[in-house]
């Protein structure tokens, strides 16, 4: 089961969020090349983070997942463009997951309202032009979950591993 790292702000009602991650990969070839000279420059903390809903509902359902990433992440422009600072093209993804993942989850609290219709809203309006450091996963996580829950700079929270 995911940690339970935070105190929910709420917890009648809204549906329950969470912040996962997972290590940032690339594939082979050259995008592996760059990502290897990355982790060679001490640059090891390279997490991709993405926001889970888990409905409300008394009926059993899946978890919803949105995040934020390059448009084509295995591709060598990708990985050159993140390297350099450069902006990228960029997408809000949204999938299902049959649970809450076990590790690397941390539950956030529960959302103010309906999770689904606020996520969606908050998309529309996300700019997907990507520049890591500066517009990235990490910014989408902490503002969506600022949006859904109101906790705010959830990401600088999150247990180190």
């Amino acid at each position: 089961m995911a940690s339970q790292f935070f105190m929910p702000s709420t917890s009648g009602g809204g549906d329950a969020i969470y912040v996962a991650t997972v290590p940032l990969k690339a594939a082979a070839g050259p995008p592996q090349l760059i990502m290897s000279m990355a982790y060679s420059l001490n640059l090891r903390n390279l997490q991709h983070f993405m926001v889970l809903i888990k409905p409300s509902s008394p009926i059993r359902q899946e978890v919803i997942v949105f995040d934020f990433q390059p448009r084509n992440p295995e591709s060598i422009e990708a990985a050159v463009s993140i390297l350099s600072g450069n902006l990228i093209p960029g997408v809000v993804l949204q999938r299902r997951l049959k649970n809450v993942p076990r590790q690397r989850c941390w539950m956030v609290g529960f959302s103010k309202g309906k999770a689904m219709e606020m996520a969606i809203e908050f998309n529309r309006s996300w700019e997907t032009d990507l520049r890591v450091g500066v517009h990235d996963c990490r910014h989408y996580t902490n503002e969506l979950i600022q949006h859904l829950t109101g906790e705010i700079q959830i990401v600088e929270r999150l247990p180190r591993s």
